[in-house]
């Protein structure tokens, strides 16, 4: 069978999309899809996303990381697939769509998409770390000199460690520019590998910095090395909530495969 699919990206975190509104792909299939995301034998992307119809909401998000498996809430992938919603006409320039953590609310102006995301109430403060579920799990750790930083082998070390071998969790790493800008670099489970760009990532160190205290700013720039994004969040007794993730979503290219 013949499939079209899209290639999306978000500030350099990349995913191939599939209008599959007719469920025409067979989502068990972790194998094909793994070979779909591969950058030498496949097409190559961060995640492989479906969108779906959805009861209560304009569309539903089906989310895979790149080795397959369906995975937790992409903050990247979900800005691309709201662009993705617009350039199919099934949205104007707002929408409500269901992914695996529930129901999000996003906006496109100017070309640049705002994604609701999660309430978060737990938060972990420990001594050289924060730890934190922004619809995926995040250990966020201040290090220096982050341009030279060995981010694959350090974040492979403790992804990979106690406490988070099982299921794992995606490792941050972050500097302090401004008040309210910070650099950040991740390594994503499931990609196995640094990515140009995080979404929950940069969403759980814009409110980990702020739980720190080291910003007093409820906006703020996160500079990632595929580009800049920025997180806006409203604090209060019970955590954080009203959560923006705001940034670019562009289509790449278009394309068929046989699966």
């Amino acid at each position: 069978m013949t499939t079209t699919f899209y290639k999306y990206q978000g500030t350099g975190n990349d995913f191939i999309i599939i209008d599959n509104r007719q469920n025409k792909v067979d989502k068990n299939n972790t194998k094909r899809i793994k070979e779909f995301c591969d950058r030498r034998f496949g097409i190559g992307s961060d995640g492989f996303i479906l969108l779906e119809n959805d009861e209560i909401s304009d569309f539903k998000m089906v989310y895979f990381n790149a080795d397959g498996n369906e995975s937790s809430m992409c903050g990247n992938g979900g800005r691309c697939i709201i662009a993705f919603a617009k350039f199919l006409g099934i949205i104007d320039n707002e929408t409500t769509f269901n992914a695996i953590d529930g129901i999000h609310h996003a906006k496109i102006k100017d070309d640049i998409v705002h994604l609701q995301m999660s309430k978060v109430k737990d938060i972990e403060l420990h001594p050289n770390h924060v730890f934190l579920n922004t619809g995926s799990p995040h250990h966020v750790e201040v290090v220096s000199n982050l341009k030279d930083y060995d981010v694959k082998h350090n974040g492979a070390k403790i992804r990979y460690g106690e406490p988070y071998n099982t299921p794992g969790s995606n490792i941050n790493f972050v500097e302090q520019i401004t008040d309210n800008t910070f650099s950040v670099r991740t390594y994503e489970r499931g990609v196995e590998d640094e990515t140009l760009s995080c979404g929950t990532g940069v969403t759980a160190v814009a409110l980990a910095m702020h739980s720190k205290k080291l910003t007093n700013e409820n906006q703020l720039t996160l500079k990632t090395p595929g580009g800049d994004l920025k997180v806006s969040f409203q604090s209060n007794e019970n955590g954080y909530d009203d959560i923006w993730l705001i940034g670019p979503a562009k289509q790449v290219f278009k394309g068929e495969f046989v699966w």
